[in-house]
């Protein structure tokens, strides 16, 4: 089954979950990354929001 998007829960914009579906569709959308970008950013740096940005930044500038 698929989930309900209309009832989705608010999302923590301070922290970057991966466990659900529409979370990480919103924060791949948000950065602008692939799922595996994405899973690899808070892999390196955790899920705070602030610090994946910065991470992507500076890959993106490499």
């Amino acid at each position: 089954m698929s989930e309900d998007f209309d009832k989705r829960p608010d999302l923590d914009l301070e922290l970057i979950s991966l466990n659900t579906q529409y979370e990480l569709q919103y924060w791949k959308e948000t950065l602008g990354c692939e799922e595996l970008t994405l899973r690899k950013a808070v892999a390196a740096v955790g899920n705070a929001a602030e610090n994946v940005r910065a991470y992507l930044l500076d890959r993106k500038r490499d």
